[in-house]
């Protein structure tokens, strides 16, 4: 009987070929989570607003990206189109999207969680909402919401080797080629599994310093 094994030697030799791929993985994550943190505080302000259809399509946008799986969404925007989207830019759009649905019940539920008498006492000076949510709730809910957005973004970066099903040339597409070549996908997958917990690793590093840098400024 067969037993597959690693092949320590393929693995070594292949690490330049796969990280000529990771621009590709950390770019399509970098670009996808800045929209989506855009779209989620923009998103999270609407469903503030005392108007009922804004408040409803709020809800409808959230539900059904939160509701809709990314490799869906995905091969909608690249192949369900009536024109052809370039691989990166669907990709980009895509994860954007989904992001941005998670990222707003972060922050609603982060602005849920600062002290009531914020607000009490913005209003009381004489601030209107928006100004009272950019400049006094929001900068205590993006501290709340550290943890959870490093999730988001760790997510965002497993969730990018989606983007080798569109032929976007990422990490993990890398890997499938160096595999299909060399009928070792065994050695292949672990590599890249392994590269994409050291990226995870890294923004579990920037999350804690964030932590720290957060709470030495608003305590």
């Amino acid at each position: 009987m067969y037993i597959p094994t690693l092949n320590v030697a393929l693995m070594l030799d292949s690490i330049p070929f796969l990280l000529s791929g990771l621009g590709y993985t950390l770019g399509i994550s970098l670009a996808a989570f800045f929209i989506g943190n855009l779209l989620g505080v923009l998103t999270t302000i609407l469903g503030f607003l005392p108007w009922r259809p804004v408040k409803l399509l709020v809800r409808f946008y959230l539900s059904f990206l939160r509701g809709t799986p990314a490799l869906v969404l995905l091969f909608l925007l690249y192949f369900g189109l009536p024109y052809q989207l370039n691989a990166v830019t669907a990709a980009i759009i895509c994860f954007s999207l989904t992001s941005s649905a998670f990222i707003g019940e972060i922050y609603r539920g982060s602005i849920a969680g600062v002290d009531s008498g914020q607000w009490d006492a913005a209003y009381a000076l004489g601030n209107r909402f928006l100004p009272t949510i950019r400049y006094i709730v929001l900068p205590q809910a993006v501290r709340i919401s550290i943890p959870a957005l490093s999730n988001v973004a760790m997510d965002l970066v497993k969730g990018t080797s989606l983007a080798a099903m569109i032929t976007v040339p990422d990490i993990f597409q890398k890997a499938k080629i160096i595999g299909g070549r060399t009928f070792d996908y065994l050695s292949m997958y672990i590599l890249v599994a392994l590269i994409y917990w050291l990226l995870c690793i890294g923004i579990g590093n920037i999350q804690h310093r964030l932590e720290k840098y957060f709470q030495k400024k608003y305590t």
